[in-house]
């Protein structure tokens, strides 16, 4: 439990314009809205999701430790009358009253990030450089949804010097309500790809869903756009009729504000010597490939003009480290020998899936060792779907992936183009593809899984770790 209350509980009612009943308690000292993992002293928000509803765990969140629970109306019923409760008409509405109210009493910089690809890399990167020199909130994982956005917004303490939201969309209209309620100084587009084309006609729409982050910037609010994506034109014209302060650009091209100089590439980290809105800096980006590379262009651009110290915000990134599922490496004993498996599985479409067969090419092997991609379906890829797995071949071959393990129906389109000594094995599913590549793995191998995540990628991750346990865990299992 943090030490420094989050909220009192008559400031959530007033913000949230719930009824109080039973017992309040004066502080609350965080949000939750997971009964299992809840700190004594949360406020314990019931949401409605599309499996469960929250209202079935409140007396376990109770029971946890909760300060008290936030409840809809209809269902105040189930509980007893002494219950520490805040009674409103809609919980998920309540929660996001009170993000808008979180937002309003902040003093910090606040930066909103979204793209393609790289928002999660982008927003952990700031959270990195920016809480080095200062208080700094962020959002926890992917919390960038309709219910992630104002949880992240309730969680943020008065007082924090930065703030940095991510925010997501798979459906045009679905940032512009979300960016509206966080009010960023600074919105970061990390780029524009092909990506959940199964909702739109084409790229062109995509970058305008994009572009929606620019409505809810603050008056003179800046934009941080990637002059390298073909889309940057149609982005930086929507920024304009916004009636954005300022745009600011990143990447490789000779007109960008904060220009990648030089990069060498690395098998876990890179070296970048950049130009950052005219200041020259070389530094050392912690996650390895070019990709990551670019997205520190955006990090060190927004930090910059959110205030921080460039040369300690340029210092800091050799410390980033790539998030769970976003290409964590972790080792794989195989007896007293090591193999490498970079955890991907948390989503993929074609431009991630490009960098992530890129820095799997650079990985170290050892001397017997393959590099070897095990592939989930790229998911929401509309009628091109079948072309743009196949065309990862190409990828394939550039990066000397020595073998490929497929899953699934797409995915099948890649296995029929591979040549066969590149053909690891192929299944329906990963459940069913997790045994093939078990038994494939040998000591100086690198491995690399990934696949969106509605393939269930992290099944294949779970059982290498499980049946290749790192040293650490095989030395407390000997104990």
């Amino acid at each position: 439990m943090s030490t420094e209350p989050l909220w009192t509980s008559d400031a959530m009612a007033e913000a949230m314009a719930a009824t109080r009943s039973g017992t309040l308690p004066r502080d609350v000292f965080g949000i939750s809205i997971d009964s299992r993992t809840l700190a004594p002293g949360d406020a314990y928000f019931a949401i409605k999701g599309d499996v469960h509803d929250g209202h079935d765990f409140v007396a376990a969140a109770l029971n946890a430790g909760a300060a008290l629970a936030v409840v809809e109306k209809a269902q105040r019923a189930k509980f007893a009358a002494d219950a520490p409760l805040l009674v409103v008409d809609d919980v998920l509405e309540g929660l996001r009253r009170l993000g808008i109210a979180a937002r309003s009493r902040l003093s910090a910089k606040v930066i909103a990030v979204t793209g393609s690809v790289g928002k999660t890399s982008t927003k952990e990167g700031l959270r990195g450089v920016l809480g080095a020199q200062g208080p700094t909130h962020a959002s926890v994982a992917s919390f960038n949804n309709h219910w992630g956005v104002p949880l992240t917004l309730a969680r943020c303490p008065a007082g924090v010097r930065f703030a940095v939201f991510e925010i997501g969309m798979n459906h045009a209209g679905e940032i512009e309500p979300l960016v509206k309620m966080v009010r960023p100084h600074i919105a970061i587009v990390t780029t524009v790809e092909p990506v959940h084309l199964e909702f739109f006609s084409g790229i062109e729409g995509i970058a305008d869903a994009k572009s929606e982050i620019f409505s809810g910037l603050e008056p003179g609010g800046i934009a941080v756009l990637n002059r390298d994506t073909p889309m940057f034109d149609r982005l930086s014209a929507n920024a304009l009729r916004a009636n954005v302060g300022r745009i600011v650009t990143f990447g490789a091209d000779p007109a960008a504000d904060a220009r990648l100089l030089d990069v060498a590439l690395h098998a876990d980290c890179s070296a970048v010597h950049a130009s950052i809105l005219g200041q020259d800096v070389t530094y050392k980006v912690g996650m390895p490939g070019r990709h990551m590379a670019l997205n520190s262009l955006a990090v060190l651009a927004a930090a910059d003009l959110a205030g921080a110290d460039l040369a300690l915000a340029a210092l800091a990134m050799s410390q980033i480290q790539p998030a769970a599922g976003r290409g964590a490496r972790k080792p794989l004993w195989i007896g007293a020998d090591e193999a490498i498996l970079i955890d991907e599985s948390y989503n993929a479409n074609p431009a991630s899936m490009a960098a992530a067969l890129g820095v799997l090419g650079r990985a170290e092997i050892g001397l017997q060792g393959r590099r070897i991609a095990v592939l989930g379906d790229m998911l929401e890829l509309g009628p091109t779907g079948p072309k743009l797995h196949r065309d990862l071949a190409a990828a394939v071959r550039a990066n000397d992936i020595d073998l490929v393990f497929c899953c699934g129906p797409l995915m099948r389109n890649l296995w029929d183009a591979l040549s066969s000594g590149k053909r690891g094995g192929y299944a329906g599913d990963a459940a069913a593809l997790e045994s093939q590549v078990v038994a494939a793995i040998r000591a100086g191998d690198a491995v690399m899984v990934k696949g969106s995540l509605g393939s269930r990628m992290k099944t294949i991750v779970t059982a290498l770790e499980k049946r290749f346990p790192g040293k650490a865990a095989r030395d407390d299992a000997a104990v």
